[in-house]
Protein backbone atom coordinates (compact mmCIF):
# COMPACT_ATOMS: atom_id res chain seq x y z
CA UNK A 1 0.00 0.00 0.00
CA UNK A 2 1.13 3.13 -1.11
CA UNK A 3 1.53 6.42 1.10
CA UNK A 4 1.66 6.61 5.02
CA UNK A 5 0.73 3.32 5.73
CA UNK A 6 3.07 1.36 3.59
CA UNK A 7 5.83 -0.60 5.65
CA UNK A 8 3.32 -0.06 9.07
CA UNK A 9 2.91 -3.78 9.13
CA UNK A 10 -0.80 -4.03 8.41
CA UNK A 11 -2.04 -6.81 5.88
CA UNK A 12 -4.64 -5.30 4.01
CA UNK A 13 -6.58 -7.74 2.39
CA UNK A 14 -8.42 -7.80 -1.23
CA UNK A 15 -11.30 -9.73 -2.82
CA UNK A 16 -8.42 -12.06 -3.90
CA UNK A 17 -7.32 -13.28 0.01
CA UNK A 18 -9.46 -16.63 0.36
CA UNK A 19 -11.55 -17.08 3.75
CA UNK A 20 -9.52 -19.56 6.01
CA UNK A 21 -11.31 -21.61 8.84
CA UNK A 22 -9.47 -19.54 11.63
CA UNK A 23 -11.29 -16.25 10.41
CA UNK A 24 -14.10 -17.26 12.58
CA UNK A 25 -15.14 -17.38 16.05
CA UNK A 26 -18.17 -18.57 17.39
CA UNK A 27 -19.75 -17.42 20.42
CA UNK A 28 -23.55 -17.42 22.13
CA UNK A 29 -25.01 -19.27 18.50
CA UNK A 30 -23.30 -17.01 16.55
CA UNK A 31 -20.51 -17.27 13.32
CA UNK A 32 -18.57 -13.99 13.78
CA UNK A 33 -15.84 -13.20 11.67
CA UNK A 34 -12.37 -11.96 13.22
CA UNK A 35 -12.41 -8.55 12.06
CA UNK A 36 -9.75 -7.89 8.96
CA UNK A 37 -8.12 -4.86 7.17
CA UNK A 38 -9.76 -4.29 3.56
CA UNK A 39 -9.03 -2.53 0.49
CA UNK A 40 -12.55 -1.51 -1.22
CA UNK A 41 -12.21 -0.38 -4.29
CA UNK A 42 -14.57 2.19 -6.32
CA UNK A 43 -14.46 4.09 -9.48
CA UNK A 44 -15.49 7.31 -9.44
CA UNK A 45 -18.90 7.72 -11.24
CA UNK A 46 -19.29 10.95 -13.48
CA UNK A 47 -21.72 12.71 -10.37
CA UNK A 48 -18.82 12.56 -8.43
CA UNK A 49 -16.84 14.08 -10.36
CA UNK A 50 -15.89 17.90 -9.16
CA UNK A 51 -16.13 16.86 -5.91
CA UNK A 52 -13.63 17.06 -3.29
CA UNK A 53 -12.30 13.52 -2.39
CA UNK A 54 -14.18 14.70 1.88
CA UNK A 55 -16.97 15.87 0.68
CA UNK A 56 -17.70 13.04 -2.05
CA UNK A 57 -17.63 10.90 1.23
CA UNK A 58 -19.36 12.96 3.57
CA UNK A 59 -22.24 12.57 1.20
CA UNK A 60 -22.00 9.67 -0.42
CA UNK A 61 -21.16 7.18 2.41
CA UNK A 62 -22.81 8.55 5.27
CA UNK A 63 -21.78 5.57 7.69
CA UNK A 64 -19.22 8.29 9.10
CA UNK A 65 -18.85 11.64 10.37
CA UNK A 66 -16.80 14.10 8.15
CA UNK A 67 -13.79 14.49 10.54
CA UNK A 68 -13.43 10.87 9.96
CA UNK A 69 -13.11 11.18 6.37
CA UNK A 70 -10.78 14.47 6.78
CA UNK A 71 -8.44 12.06 9.11
CA UNK A 72 -8.83 8.80 6.92
CA UNK A 73 -7.24 11.23 3.96
CA UNK A 74 -4.38 12.46 5.71
CA UNK A 75 -3.42 9.04 7.50
CA UNK A 76 -3.43 7.67 3.94
CA UNK A 77 -6.22 5.54 4.19
CA UNK A 78 -8.45 6.82 1.63
CA UNK A 79 -6.36 6.81 -1.81
CA UNK A 80 -6.97 8.39 -5.03
CA UNK A 81 -5.14 5.83 -7.59
CA UNK A 82 -2.62 4.71 -5.64
CA UNK A 83 -1.65 7.70 -4.44
CA UNK A 84 -1.83 10.05 -0.94
CA UNK A 85 -4.01 13.60 -1.90
CA UNK A 86 -5.30 16.16 0.48
CA UNK A 87 -7.84 16.99 1.60
CA UNK A 88 -8.75 19.34 -1.08
CA UNK A 89 -8.25 16.93 -3.71
CA UNK A 90 -10.80 17.08 -6.79
CA UNK A 91 -12.02 13.99 -7.91
CA UNK A 92 -12.50 13.14 -11.65
CA UNK A 93 -14.31 11.17 -13.55
CA UNK A 94 -13.70 7.26 -13.20
CA UNK A 95 -10.65 7.87 -10.67
CA UNK A 96 -9.53 4.75 -8.56
CA UNK A 97 -10.55 5.75 -5.05
CA UNK A 98 -9.12 2.67 -2.28
CA UNK A 99 -10.87 3.56 0.96
CA UNK A 100 -8.55 1.17 3.62
CA UNK A 101 -11.09 0.05 6.54
CA UNK A 102 -10.78 -2.06 9.40
CA UNK A 103 -13.59 -4.40 8.58
CA UNK A 104 -16.07 -5.90 10.80
CA UNK A 105 -18.62 -8.08 9.32
CA UNK A 106 -22.27 -9.15 10.26
CA UNK A 107 -22.95 -12.13 12.32
CA UNK A 108 -24.64 -14.97 11.16
CA UNK A 109 -26.19 -17.76 13.14
CA UNK A 110 -23.76 -20.42 13.77
CA UNK A 111 -25.15 -23.82 12.36
CA UNK A 112 -22.98 -25.87 10.54
CA UNK A 113 -23.05 -25.65 6.30
CA UNK A 114 -24.07 -29.18 5.92
CA UNK A 115 -23.06 -31.08 2.80
CA UNK A 116 -25.64 -33.37 1.27
CA UNK A 117 -24.02 -34.51 -2.06
CA UNK A 118 -20.61 -34.05 -3.28
CA UNK A 119 -20.45 -35.26 -6.93
CA UNK A 120 -17.84 -34.77 -9.79
CA UNK A 121 -19.37 -31.75 -10.83
CA UNK A 122 -21.89 -30.41 -8.49
CA UNK A 123 -22.44 -30.12 -4.73
CA UNK A 124 -25.38 -29.64 -2.57
CA UNK A 125 -25.49 -28.19 0.60
CA UNK A 126 -28.20 -27.73 3.82
CA UNK A 127 -28.25 -23.92 3.95
CA UNK A 128 -29.06 -22.20 7.46
CA UNK A 129 -30.90 -19.25 7.76
CA UNK A 130 -29.20 -15.59 8.03
CA UNK A 131 -26.04 -16.76 6.03
CA UNK A 132 -26.18 -14.86 2.47
CA UNK A 133 -25.06 -17.55 -0.29
CA UNK A 134 -22.50 -14.96 -1.73
CA UNK A 135 -20.47 -12.00 -1.02
CA UNK A 136 -23.14 -8.95 -0.93
CA UNK A 137 -23.25 -5.50 1.27
CA UNK A 138 -20.90 -5.95 4.18
CA UNK A 139 -20.77 -9.68 3.79
CA UNK A 140 -18.04 -11.52 2.37
CA UNK A 141 -16.64 -14.21 4.72
CA UNK A 142 -19.83 -14.71 6.38
CA UNK A 143 -21.00 -16.05 3.05
CA UNK A 144 -22.05 -19.86 2.48
CA UNK A 145 -19.21 -19.76 -0.54
CA UNK A 146 -16.86 -18.05 1.85
CA UNK A 147 -17.40 -20.92 4.44
CA UNK A 148 -17.39 -23.41 2.26
CA UNK A 149 -14.03 -22.82 0.81
CA UNK A 150 -12.74 -21.68 4.45
CA UNK A 151 -14.08 -25.04 6.25
CA UNK A 152 -13.97 -27.74 3.16
CA UNK A 153 -11.73 -26.16 0.36
CA UNK A 154 -14.28 -26.16 -2.05
CA UNK A 155 -13.88 -23.52 -4.80
CA UNK A 156 -14.66 -22.29 -7.31
CA UNK A 157 -18.25 -22.63 -6.72
CA UNK A 158 -20.56 -21.52 -8.98
CA UNK A 159 -24.57 -20.88 -7.21
CA UNK A 160 -27.23 -22.56 -9.61
CA UNK A 161 -29.64 -20.86 -7.67
CA UNK A 162 -30.51 -18.69 -4.51
CA UNK A 163 -32.23 -17.94 -1.20
CA UNK A 164 -32.62 -14.96 0.35
CA UNK A 165 -30.56 -14.65 3.51
CA UNK A 166 -32.94 -15.38 5.69
CA UNK A 167 -34.35 -18.20 4.11
CA UNK A 168 -32.67 -21.79 5.14
CA UNK A 169 -32.65 -24.84 2.77
CA UNK A 170 -31.47 -26.73 -0.27
CA UNK A 171 -28.52 -24.59 -2.33
CA UNK A 172 -27.26 -26.36 -5.78
CA UNK A 173 -23.53 -25.20 -6.54
CA UNK A 174 -22.04 -26.13 -9.91
CA UNK A 175 -17.94 -26.99 -9.73
CA UNK A 176 -17.46 -26.01 -13.09
CA UNK A 177 -18.64 -22.57 -15.30
CA UNK A 178 -19.20 -25.96 -18.24
CA UNK A 179 -21.90 -27.15 -15.45
CA UNK A 180 -23.37 -23.87 -14.57
CA UNK A 181 -24.17 -23.16 -18.13
CA UNK A 182 -25.71 -26.65 -18.11
CA UNK A 183 -27.94 -25.51 -15.65
CA UNK A 184 -28.57 -22.29 -16.22
CA UNK A 185 -30.30 -23.36 -19.86
CA UNK A 186 -32.76 -26.00 -18.20
CA UNK A 187 -33.52 -22.76 -16.03
CA UNK A 188 -34.26 -20.61 -18.92
CA UNK A 189 -35.65 -23.69 -20.37
CA UNK A 190 -38.14 -23.56 -17.53
CA UNK A 191 -37.22 -27.11 -16.53
CA UNK A 192 -36.78 -26.83 -13.24
CA UNK A 193 -39.15 -27.18 -10.33
CA UNK A 194 -38.68 -25.92 -6.75
CA UNK A 195 -40.61 -26.82 -3.72
CA UNK A 196 -40.59 -25.19 -0.31
CA UNK A 197 -41.87 -25.95 3.06
CA UNK A 198 -43.59 -22.82 5.63
CA UNK A 199 -44.91 -22.46 8.39
CA UNK A 200 -47.93 -19.87 8.61
CA UNK A 201 -50.46 -18.00 10.30
CA UNK A 202 -53.69 -19.64 10.92
CA UNK A 203 -55.40 -22.94 9.45
CA UNK A 204 -54.36 -22.54 5.52
CA UNK A 205 -57.48 -23.88 3.59
CA UNK A 206 -57.12 -27.52 2.32
CA UNK A 207 -56.54 -28.36 -1.35
CA UNK A 208 -54.23 -26.76 -3.86
CA UNK A 209 -54.18 -22.88 -3.93
CA UNK A 210 -52.82 -21.22 -6.31
CA UNK A 211 -51.69 -17.70 -6.54
CA UNK A 212 -51.19 -15.83 -9.87
CA UNK A 213 -50.16 -12.48 -9.17
CA UNK A 214 -47.76 -10.20 -10.27
CA UNK A 215 -44.62 -9.09 -8.04
CA UNK A 216 -43.25 -5.84 -7.92
CA UNK A 217 -40.07 -5.30 -5.92
CA UNK A 218 -39.16 -2.00 -4.44
CA UNK A 219 -35.37 -2.32 -3.95
CA UNK A 220 -35.24 0.96 -1.60
CA UNK A 221 -37.51 0.11 0.75
CA UNK A 222 -36.86 -3.86 0.47
CA UNK A 223 -39.90 -5.59 0.41
CA UNK A 224 -42.58 -6.70 -2.65
CA UNK A 225 -45.98 -6.07 -2.85
CA UNK A 226 -48.89 -7.89 -5.28
CA UNK A 227 -50.27 -6.46 -7.97
CA UNK A 228 -53.67 -7.89 -9.63
CA UNK A 229 -56.25 -6.44 -11.98
CA UNK A 230 -59.04 -4.78 -11.07
CA UNK A 231 -61.22 -5.58 -13.58
CA UNK A 232 -62.05 -4.76 -17.29
CA UNK A 233 -61.20 -0.80 -17.93
CA UNK A 234 -59.00 -0.95 -14.95
CA UNK A 235 -55.28 -0.37 -15.15
CA UNK A 236 -53.31 -3.84 -15.89
CA UNK A 237 -51.01 -4.62 -13.14
CA UNK A 238 -47.31 -3.61 -13.22
CA UNK A 239 -44.52 -5.59 -11.76
CA UNK A 240 -42.94 -9.11 -13.05
CA UNK A 241 -45.64 -12.29 -13.65
CA UNK A 242 -45.84 -14.54 -10.90
CA UNK A 243 -47.29 -18.08 -9.72
CA UNK A 244 -47.11 -20.60 -6.32
CA UNK A 245 -48.95 -23.10 -5.82
CA UNK A 246 -49.70 -24.20 -2.39
CA UNK A 247 -50.92 -27.43 -0.55
CA UNK A 248 -51.09 -27.47 3.34
CA UNK A 249 -49.25 -30.37 4.68
CA UNK A 250 -51.04 -30.48 8.52
CA UNK A 251 -52.44 -27.62 10.56
CA UNK A 252 -53.47 -27.59 14.47
CA UNK A 253 -55.73 -24.26 13.97
CA UNK A 254 -53.50 -21.91 14.74
CA UNK A 255 -50.44 -22.47 12.44
CA UNK A 256 -49.91 -24.58 9.39
CA UNK A 257 -46.95 -26.37 7.57
CA UNK A 258 -47.27 -25.69 3.96
CA UNK A 259 -45.75 -26.81 0.65
CA UNK A 260 -44.76 -24.30 -1.39
CA UNK A 261 -44.06 -24.59 -5.49
CA UNK A 262 -43.31 -21.62 -7.08
CA UNK A 263 -43.88 -21.42 -11.00
CA UNK A 264 -41.61 -18.25 -11.25
CA UNK A 265 -38.93 -16.70 -9.31
CA UNK A 266 -39.22 -13.36 -8.18
CA UNK A 267 -37.99 -11.59 -5.32
CA UNK A 268 -40.25 -12.54 -1.83
CA UNK A 269 -42.91 -14.49 -4.16
CA UNK A 270 -43.94 -17.16 -2.27
CA UNK A 271 -43.44 -14.72 1.43
CA UNK A 272 -45.57 -11.83 -0.18
CA UNK A 273 -47.92 -14.85 -2.23
CA UNK A 274 -48.48 -16.35 1.27
CA UNK A 275 -49.72 -12.53 2.41
CA UNK A 276 -52.10 -11.97 0.14
CA UNK A 277 -53.94 -15.06 0.52
CA UNK A 278 -53.89 -13.77 4.01
CA UNK A 279 -51.99 -16.72 5.81
CA UNK A 280 -48.43 -15.30 6.10
CA UNK A 281 -45.06 -16.75 7.05
CA UNK A 282 -45.57 -16.65 11.06
CA UNK A 283 -42.37 -15.17 11.96
CA UNK A 284 -42.24 -12.56 8.86
CA UNK A 285 -41.35 -9.46 10.12
CA UNK A 286 -41.87 -7.72 7.09
CA UNK A 287 -45.06 -9.28 6.12
CA UNK A 288 -46.67 -10.23 9.15
CA UNK A 289 -46.73 -6.52 9.97
CA UNK A 290 -45.77 -2.98 8.97
CA UNK A 291 -43.32 -2.46 11.42
CA UNK A 292 -40.56 -3.31 10.00
CA UNK A 293 -36.19 -2.15 9.82
CA UNK A 294 -34.51 -3.87 7.28
CA UNK A 295 -31.33 -4.83 8.84
CA UNK A 296 -29.54 -3.21 6.30
CA UNK A 297 -30.48 0.02 7.52
CA UNK A 298 -29.81 -0.56 11.00
CA UNK A 299 -25.63 -0.15 10.34
CA UNK A 300 -25.99 3.25 8.79
CA UNK A 301 -25.64 5.64 11.94
CA UNK A 302 -22.51 5.69 13.95
CA UNK A 303 -24.22 5.72 17.47
CA UNK A 304 -20.39 6.39 19.65
CA UNK A 305 -17.61 8.70 18.92
CA UNK A 306 -14.90 7.77 16.57
CA UNK A 307 -10.77 7.90 17.46
CA UNK A 308 -10.17 10.46 15.39
CA UNK A 309 -6.11 9.06 16.09
CA UNK A 310 -3.82 8.09 13.72
CA UNK A 311 -1.98 5.59 15.11
CA UNK A 312 -1.65 1.75 14.21
CA UNK A 313 -4.35 -0.89 15.75
CA UNK A 314 -3.43 -1.81 19.33
CA UNK A 315 -2.97 -5.30 19.97
CA UNK A 316 -4.29 -4.66 23.96
CA UNK A 317 -7.54 -6.29 24.91
CA UNK A 318 -7.49 -4.00 27.59
CA UNK A 319 -8.58 -1.15 25.85
CA UNK A 320 -12.44 -1.64 26.89
CA UNK A 321 -14.09 -4.63 28.36
CA UNK A 322 -15.86 -5.34 25.58
CA UNK A 323 -12.10 -6.07 23.88
CA UNK A 324 -11.77 -9.48 22.21
CA UNK A 325 -7.82 -10.88 22.99
CA UNK A 326 -8.06 -12.81 19.64
CA UNK A 327 -8.36 -9.53 17.79
CA UNK A 328 -6.49 -6.07 17.40
CA UNK A 329 -8.56 -2.65 18.33
CA UNK A 330 -8.01 -0.19 15.59
CA UNK A 331 -8.50 3.28 17.35
CA UNK A 332 -9.66 5.04 13.61
CA UNK A 333 -12.46 1.81 13.72
CA UNK A 334 -15.70 3.19 14.22
CA UNK A 335 -17.00 -0.56 15.37
CA UNK A 336 -13.74 -1.36 17.77
CA UNK A 337 -13.88 -3.34 20.32
CA UNK A 338 -16.64 -5.37 19.27
CA UNK A 339 -17.32 -8.09 16.66
CA UNK A 340 -20.15 -6.94 14.89
CA UNK A 341 -20.14 -3.66 13.23
CA UNK A 342 -22.70 -1.09 14.85
CA UNK A 343 -26.28 -1.82 14.41
CA UNK A 344 -26.17 -5.39 14.40
CA UNK A 345 -26.89 -6.62 18.07
CA UNK A 346 -27.28 -10.32 16.95
CA UNK A 347 -30.58 -11.09 17.80
CA UNK A 348 -32.50 -12.14 14.19
CA UNK A 349 -33.38 -15.34 13.64
CA UNK A 350 -33.90 -17.09 10.56
CA UNK A 351 -37.41 -16.82 8.34
CA UNK A 352 -39.68 -20.29 8.96
CA UNK A 353 -39.17 -20.91 4.80
CA UNK A 354 -36.71 -23.64 4.00
CA UNK A 355 -36.39 -25.17 0.88
CA UNK A 356 -36.55 -28.67 0.25
CA UNK A 357 -36.69 -29.82 -3.27
CA UNK A 358 -35.14 -29.15 -6.61
CA UNK A 359 -36.30 -31.34 -9.52
CA UNK A 360 -34.59 -31.25 -13.01
CA UNK A 361 -34.90 -33.20 -16.29
CA UNK A 362 -33.21 -35.93 -14.71
CA UNK A 363 -31.82 -35.42 -11.25
CA UNK A 364 -33.59 -34.81 -8.12
CA UNK A 365 -31.57 -33.10 -4.81
CA UNK A 366 -33.26 -33.14 -1.59
CA UNK A 367 -32.81 -31.88 1.80
CA UNK A 368 -34.40 -32.97 5.17
CA UNK A 369 -37.29 -31.09 6.51
CA UNK A 370 -36.18 -28.22 9.38
CA UNK A 371 -37.17 -29.13 13.03
CA UNK A 372 -39.76 -26.14 13.17
CA UNK A 373 -41.70 -28.09 10.51
CA UNK A 374 -42.11 -31.33 12.35
CA UNK A 375 -44.96 -33.02 10.58
CA UNK A 376 -46.01 -34.73 14.42
CA UNK A 377 -45.78 -31.69 16.20
CA UNK A 378 -46.80 -28.35 15.10
CA UNK A 379 -47.62 -26.97 18.35
CA UNK A 380 -48.10 -29.65 21.26
CA UNK A 381 -50.72 -31.85 19.99
CA UNK A 382 -50.28 -34.84 17.36
CA UNK A 383 -51.81 -34.50 13.77
CA UNK A 384 -51.94 -37.07 10.57
CA UNK A 385 -50.37 -34.57 7.71
CA UNK A 386 -52.57 -33.83 4.78
CA UNK A 387 -50.08 -34.51 2.50
CA UNK A 388 -47.46 -37.11 3.47
CA UNK A 389 -43.39 -35.66 2.96
CA UNK A 390 -41.36 -37.14 -0.03
CA UNK A 391 -38.24 -37.16 2.29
Amino acid sequence: MAGALAGAGIVWQTPANPPEAQDYIFRNGRRYVRPYYFEFISHAKNRWAGKTIVDLFTDEFKGRPREYYVHAVKCGRLQVDEQMVHADYIVKSSQKISHFLHRHEPPVLGGNIVILQNEVDVVTVCKPASVPVHPCGQYRKNTVVGIMEAEHGLTPLFPVHRLDRLVSGLLIFAKSAEQAECFRQQIEANLLQKEYVAKVVGAFPEGEQTVDANVNFNAREGRSTVEVSNGPGKPLPSGKQACTKFQRICTDGTHSIVLCKPVTGRTHQIRVHLKHLGYPIANDELYVSGDFCPRSSKGTSIHRATSLACSLPSSDPDNSAEADSEFGIDPMCSNCPNLAPVGYDGDEEGLWLHCVRYTGPDWCYECPYPDWASLDNVSGKKMKPDVPPEN
